[in-house]
């Protein structure tokens, strides 16, 4: 793994060996930051289900201002943690050792709110963010005209809005799908 785009291009990560993980891949991480677009910059995004930290980072590179890393199992930690360390990110990203669930409840954890929330959510708990997003105060979590961003599988269908975000679009790329919310609404025509 490495880093793709920005300050931090070429930039080697360290990836899993053995641990079941599912990191982002490249092509999909392009995608991404390349949907993502002028939204970046100057940014507060929020990575659940971080793993590595390979978007979090990538996101710091692209310009992001400070990236908050949500992650729970403690090898994945550990691999975040030191790519973090790595790359010398340690002032521009928080990590916090715990279960998405455990941080999306305790609003004072968050530091205000986000402009981008991506969300890489085990492939078979994927079903499941739709109850995570209707029991938090969203108000607080997302900013104005923020962005929720989920990766998920082909199979795998969403509801049409999470919370107070509503869906906006799907982009395929094989048989992983990156579906974009929008906490303003859908765009009107």
């Amino acid at each position: 793994m490495r880093v793709i785009a920005g300050t931090h291009r070429g930039r080697r990560l360290r990836g899993p060996e053995g641990l079941i993980l599912r990191p982002t891949s490249d092509r999909v991480r392009e995608a991404l930051f390349s949907i993502l677009g002028n939204r970046l910059p100057n940014s507060r995004f929020l990575d659940l289900y971080a793993g590595t930290g390979a978007v979090g980072i990538e996101a710091l590179s692209r310009g992001a201002r400070h990236v908050t890393s949500i992650e729970s199992s403690a090898d994945a930690l550990k691999l975040l943690r030191q790519n973090v360390s790595d790359c010398r990110l340690a002032d521009q990203m928080t990590v916090h050792a715990q279960t998405v669930k455990q941080f999306l409840s305790r609003p004072n954890q968050w530091n205000g709110s986000y402009d981008i929330v991506f969300a890489d959510p085990p492939y078979a708990v994927a079903h499941e963010l739709a109850s995570l997003f209707d029991d938090i105060a969203i108000d607080q979590l997302f900013a104005p005209d923020s962005w929720l961003v989920i990766e998920h599988p082909k199979k795998t269908m969403l509801p049409t809005h999470l919370g107070r975000s509503a869906f906006l679009r799907r982009y395929p790329y094989g048989d992983t799908i990156l579906s974009i919310f929008s906490s303003s609404g859908p765009a009107q025509p």
